[in-house]
């Protein structure tokens, strides 16, 4: 197919590593409650039907009462837009009806609550992220497809998946922008297809924009930034806040496309589209948060003041596995700061991208602010003119440590600002103290969502030797319960890699920890009858050692490898024995030990006693080769920001 067909033009690609393969899912389910106190629902419900009640319902219901493990900020405008339907809904059928005819509001009751969910399309994009509501009708019908007036589109293969299509047609462009215009190559007819990795089927045909393509572009946001940068920080807010609402809005469609072009799960991937646009609703935040400072001089005839600028053009350059968040965790920093934007998003998923882009201009983000160039093949090259253009004063790449290297390097002439979130090998460390339901659901978010595919994935897992044995019985009885499938289907926590070469690779990994002594206990192969899809696998694996190639490389597959250790002081050195720092994670009841283990890992990040380490308040990023630069959090904006000192003569 044409994935596989591009196999070897993509070996010297630089975006292709994006840490070697993708996926995500949300993980274990919590009360409502728990997670998200009464002040963070008064704020973001606006409504005067009281929060308590809510609350008290939701936890009542063992239906209703259950949210994803994400942080309040990241769904309190999703809570906002679904509470307030909700209840308008709820209150509807308990009177009888939107026409009237009834005695009036009722108590809203859980039952009320089910029914105005079930069914409704308003509410789909919440059912597993805010609130999972079981026993809807199953449906069976064809294959889901991304429909276009414009694009050819052919019949799908008939299958048991639920069908689903894309809403909002606008969403669908299949060309690149430049200064406000979705256009073809303007050099070249070459194109490429976006392709299914569940089906290996043909999504879309984009054009294969070049290095022309890019300076273009890089010329419009080069234009438009001198009046960009004049805009107040708050029309800046007020824009992102906008493309967040719209993305929320939007976000059935969004993870639709983003499930047909990437393979992680539906409800992953509506996951993701609200992680995204908290994004944009964070550094809507920050902007108008860039202060400078007064400086106390030396010099009693001086005043000295300082104050921030935007840098100037950004180039934001995407990886595959978390096409949306990727985009507006860059792109939301640099627009809130000032700076106007050329994407470049991976050519495995541009779609997602695409349709970004649409929503930011429907926001009202003026022409050439954003810019997207389209590529495959060509991808060397337009990266390499986003390094060495002297109008673009910004780039930050989320990738594999070797391409963020020859960015870096192809940066050197023209001194660029660089972000640089590079591979990295995560260790999961386990004490012997640990809560063992804490530590399994742990693992499993960690090593599997997006099937094992994120730049945080566990990817050493390291286990004191007294549960050493216990841990693994029971994670590999947790993992024989993970559905694999396509992303599109129902109940599916594992999808496919991203591409064949991701499967190959996790089989060598295998069968050389197989080759050092290691024990295969479950899984271990790629998936049969699964059609011509991209599927592994859930593979548990013991005994591992230090000769093992997972313990230099990432496997970015659904490939768990339990190492066992004696010490604390013995894990932290193995765990620091890599040339890479990203993230990790330590189970553990010992607060005092948590603390020792957190500050001595060689790492930009650590979560304790759970397993995802991402929210848009918290700074991302690494040291040694996982490379530097944060986004996210207050620091994020200050990437696309450079100080300037002003000294005033006050002397009489």
């Amino acid at each position: 197919m044409a994935r596989a067909m591009k196999k070897e033009a993509h070996e010297d690609e630089w975006m292709m590593d994006a840490h070697d393969s993708k996926r995500a899912h949300n993980g274990q389910q919590q009360p409502f409650g728990q997670d998200l106190p009464d002040a963070t629902l008064g704020v973001h419900l606006k409504t005067s039907f009281p929060v308590a009640r809510i609350k008290r319902i939701m936890q009542a219901d063992e239906d209703i009462g259950k949210v994803a493990q994400v942080t309040p900020h990241v769904v309190s405008r999703a809570l906002e837009l679904f509470m307030i339907r909700l209840i308008t809904a709820s209150a509807q059928q308990a009177s009888g009806g939107a026409g009237g005819g009834g005695k009036g509001p009722k108590k809203i009751q859980a039952q009320h609550m089910k029914r105005a969910i079930q069914g409704n399309e308003n509410f789909d994009f919440l059912n597993e992220i805010a609130v999972k509501v079981p026993d809807a009708p199953a449906k069976t019908s064809k294959k889901q497809e991304v429909d276009s007036d414009t694009e050819d589109a052919k019949p799908r293969k008939k299958s048991t998946s639920k069908k689903h299509d894309v809403k909002n047609k606008n969403l669908l462009k299949h060309k690149g922008l430049i200064n406000g215009e979705w256009v073809d190559s303007a050099s070249s007819a070459s194109t490429f297809d976006v392709v299914d990795p569940a089906t290996l089927d043909k999504l879309a045909t984009l054009p294969e924009m070049d290095k022309h393509d890019t300076a273009l572009a890089v010329d419009a946001a080069h234009t438009a930034f001198k009046s960009w940068k004049t805009t107040s920080a708050r029309q800046r807010a007020r824009m992102l806040r906008k493309w967040s609402d719209l993305c929320l809005e939007n976000a059935d469609d969004l993870a639709l496309i983003m499930t047909l072009e990437n393979g992680k799960t539906l409800t992953e991937a509506k996951g993701e589209v609200v992680y995204g646009a908290s994004f944009l609703e964070w550094f809507a935040t920050q902007a108008e948060m860039i202060h400078g400072q007064v400086v106390p001089p030396a010099n009693q005839n001086q005043r000295i003041v300082t104050f921030k600028q935007p840098i100037g053009v950004a180039a934001c350059l995407a990886p595959w596995n978390f096409p949306i968040a990727m985009i507006t965790r860059k792109c939301g920093a640099a627009l809130a700061a000032g700076c106007t934007t050329v994407w470049k998003p991976a050519g495995e998923t541009p779609l997602s991208a695409i349709a970004q882009a649409v929503l930011a201009e429907e926001a009202g983000f003026p022409k050439g602010t954003i810019n997207l160039i389209t590529s495959l093949t060509t991808v060397a090259e337009v990266g390499e003119e986003l390094c060495v253009n002297p109008k673009v004063h910004k780039l930050s790449f989320t990738g594999s440590t070797r391409v963020g290297k020859l960015l870096m390097r192809q940066c050197a002439s023209t001194l660029k600002k660089l972000s640089l979130e590079l591979g990295g090998n995560s260790p999961f460390i386990v004490f012997d103290d640990a809560k063992m339901s804490t530590a399994v659901e742990a693992a499993v978010l960690a090593k599997f969502r997006n099937s094992g595919q994120t730049c945080v994935t566990a990817n050493r897992v390291f286990v004191q030797a007294g549960i050493y044995d216990e841990f693994a019985k029971q994670l590999t009885e947790r993992i024989k319960t993970l559905k694999v499938g396509a992303g599109t289907d129902s109940d599916v926590f594992v999808g496919p890699l991203t591409h064949e070469r991701a499967v190959e690779k996790a089989v060598a990994h295998i069968e050389d920890a197989k080759k050092h002594g290691g024990e295969v206990v479950y899984g271990g192969k790629a998936m049969e009858g699964m059609g011509k899809g991209y599927f592994l696998q859930p593979t548990v694996i013991t005994g591992m050692n230090t000769k093992m190639l997972t313990t230099r490389e990432e496997t970015f597959a659904p490939v768990v490898g339990l190492y066992k250790f004696e010490t604390e002081e013995e894990v932290i050195a193995l765990a620091n024995d890599c040339d890479v720092g990203l993230g990790s994670f330590v189970i553990t009841e010992n607060m005092a030990r948590s603390w020792r283990v957190a500050e001595a890992l060689e790492v930009g990040m650590v979560g304790v006693n759970l397993g995802m380490l991402s929210a848009c308040e918290s700074p991302f990023g690494g040291v040694k080769g996982s490379g530097f630069g944060r986004e996210g959090g207050t620091q994020g904006i200050e990437e696309y920001l450079f100080t300037k000192s002003m000294l005033i003569n006050v002397a009489n």
